[in-house]
C-alpha cells in the first residue's frame, strides 16, 4: 500500500537537508515552458542555498530574480541537427560546471539538461530528479534516462510509479 504525502516545500527541504548542508552550492536546471515553471515552484530552496540555474535561450526572457541564469541551446529530437545542439549544449555544461562546482543537481527536464545531469554524476555529485507533472500515465524520454543516475528521482502521480518503481511520490509539486 502507498501512503500518498502532499508534496510541499517542506517535505522537499527535509528530503533534500539529508543530502546537502547549508554550505554547498545547487544548480537548479529545467528547459523551458511548463518544466522552468516547475522548477520556480522551489525558489524558497534557491534562497536558502547557494544556488543558481540553466534554462533554455528562447524568444522570451525567463529569469530567475535573483539567481544567476545561464542559458543552453533548445533542443527538439525532431530537428535535423538535434545532435549537434546537444554537443553544443555539452560543452557549455562543461564550461558551467568546471566554473560553478555544484554539490547538487535538482532537474525538472528535458533534452537540454541531460549535459549537466551526467556530468554531475560523473563527478561524483548528487542529482535530483523531478518527473513533469503533465506526464500521468506514461514517462518521459528524458526521466527514462535520469531514472537510472538520479539519487533520488520523484513522480508528481502516483500512476507514475509502475515506470518507476523506486521512486519517490508525494503527490504535485504546485
Amino acid at each position: 500500500m502507498i501512503l500518498k504525502k502532499k508534496f510541499t516545500l517542506e517535505i522537499f527541504f527535509s528530503v533534500t537537508d539529508r543530502e546537502v548542508n547549508m554550505n554547498k552550492k545547487i544548480c537548479f536546471a529545467a528547459s523551458s515552458g511548463g518544466h522552468y515553471e516547475q522548477l520556480m515552484m522551489l525558489k524558497p530552496l534557491m534562497e536558502k542555498y547557494e544556488s543558481f540555474v540553466i534554462t533554455e535561450q528562447t524568444e522570451y526572457s525567463a529569469e530567475s530574480k535573483g539567481e544567476k541564469t545561464y542559458y543552453m541551446r533548445q533542443v527538439n529530437r525532431k530537428e535535423k541537427f538535434f545532435l549537434c545542439t546537444i554537443l553544443i549544449n555539452l560543452f557549455k555544461s562543461i564550461i558551467i560546471y568546471i566554473k560553478e562546482k555544484p554539490d547538487l543537481v535538482i532537474c525538472t527536464g528535458v533534452l537540454a539538461m541531460i549535459p549537466i545531469c551526467l556530468i554531475t554524476k560523473m563527478m561524483g555529485k548528487k542529482l535530483i530528479y523531478i518527473e513533469s507533472f503533465a506526464k500521468v500515465t506514461s514517462p518521459t524520454q528524458t526521466g527514462k534516462l535520469m531514472y537510472h543516475f538520479a539519487d533520488q528521482f520523484y513522480v508528481q502521480w502516483e500512476t507514475m510509479l509502475q515506470f518507476y518503481p523506486n521512486a519517490i511520490y508525494l503527490g504535485g509539486i504546485y
